[in-house]
């Protein structure tokens, strides 16, 4: 019986061939000056092109959106020459990749700021680590960001989007997500402001809408994703209450009134049966919810994978650490062959380790 998995799926005018996506992963491979994308990322997405859609690494929107070394950028030129090198490597081995766009707010250090607070809705500690050039480091209280500092900060993604399009992306993906600035801005535990920004559901998710409406006078609707964490609780700073699920009904809602690509939705990275006000099933509540096209990720195996889609729960699946070790992932799975397993202790260090030194089926049988 064909897999679902492995059934082709059109996002508007994209075409991919199966519905195996392959998840963003920070990899901390652009150790370079400019945090410029490289030779090396270039082999490794190529070697990946097998899956319906790559969703790249996040890539900071500007200075002030890093918030752990060597991750890739997509606001200076060099940036986008570096990602044009990646796309063309993807592009000719007959794949479709999208942008992640990422801002992570206070989830950062005074190293990367010369010694500046990190930024965030409201001056509130998420008390977590930021991976800086010295290790990783407790976050310190960040500085709540001014409103026209908020209006920059949706024109950076708007920014972003458009180097990405000129650096030949299919698409982008606008990291709402884990606990960084945008989901930091939607969270009642984390934003306390008073003003458009903050109090009702309508304010703390108004910089969502005001970056997809910026974004989509340079990129076209259909080609822009959006992704969330509705039950993220205990990680990445994030606390969930009675509102954040009222919150992300609000958003998924809303999101109706675009054409997105896709929205791209997170089940719970940790058990929160026993926390209330969690929703533990995201894609049983918003599959009903949202009427574009739905990918869900977080902890998916082939079997699980295929039969989320089976049941009409998500059109496809995304797919972080099976991807890392497994460059021709839907390949395996349309053998039914078994997954390698990934070098923890590589994901993120610099050079080839453990980054494009896992083989094919192919090159094992070879």
């Amino acid at each position: 019986m064909a897999q679902p998995l492995l059934k082709p799926i059109k996002l508007h005018d994209l075409e991919l061939k199966n519905r195996v996506i392959m998840a963003p992963m920070t990899r901390s491979r652009a150790a370079n000056e400019g945090n410029v994308p490289n030779d090396i990322m270039a082999t490794y997405y190529a070697q990946r092109a097998g899956a319906g859609l790559i969703i790249s690494e996040g890539s900071q929107i500007s200075k002030q959106a890093v918030g752990y070394i060597n991750t890739p950028g997509i606001y200076s030129q060099e940036q986008v020459d570096g990602w044009k090198k990646i796309t063309k490597a993807v592009h000719d081995e007959g794949g479709k990749i999208f942008l992640q766009l990422w801002h992570v707010g206070r989830i950062s250090h005074p190293d990367f700021h010369n010694g500046e607070p990190a930024v965030a809705p409201s001056a509130i500690n998420p008390n977590e680590k930021s991976y800086t050039p010295e290790g990783f480091k407790d976050t310190e209280t960040p500085r709540a960001l001014t409103i026209p500092e908020i209006e920059q900060i949706v024109q950076d993604f708007k920014n972003a989007a458009k180097n990405a399009i000129d650096a030949s992306f299919d698409g982008v993906e606008v990291h709402a997500s884990n606990g960084y600035l945008l989901h930091q801005f939607f969270a009642s535990t984390s934003n306390t402001r008073t003003d458009a920004y903050g109090g009702s559901i309508e304010n703390r998710a108004r910089i969502l809408f005001e970056v997809l409406d910026a974004i989509k006078e340079v990129v076209p609707e259909e080609k822009i994703g959006v992704r969330l964490n509705p039950s993220l609780h205990g990680i990445f700073g994030m606390t969930l209450n009675e509102d954040t699920i009222p919150t992300f009904d609000y958003i998924i809602e809303h999101l109706n009134k675009y054409n997105l690509a896709y929205l791209h939705l997170s089940e719970p990275f940790n058990d929160v049966n026993d926390v209330p006000h969690a929703e533990s099933e995201i894609a049983k509540r918003y599959r009903p919810m949202y009427k574009g096209n739905l990918i869900i990720n977080a902890g998916f195996t082939q079997e699980s994978g295929n039969k989320v889609i089976a049941e009409g729960d998500a059109d496809m699946v995304a797919f972080g650490v099976p991807f890392i070790a497994n460059p021709d992932l839907p390949e395996r799975f349309a053998q039914d062959a078994e997954l390698q397993q990934p070098e923890q202790d590589k994901f993120y260090t610099p050079g080839p380790e453990g980054y494009i030194t896992y083989p094919t089926l192919a090159e094992i049988e070879a």
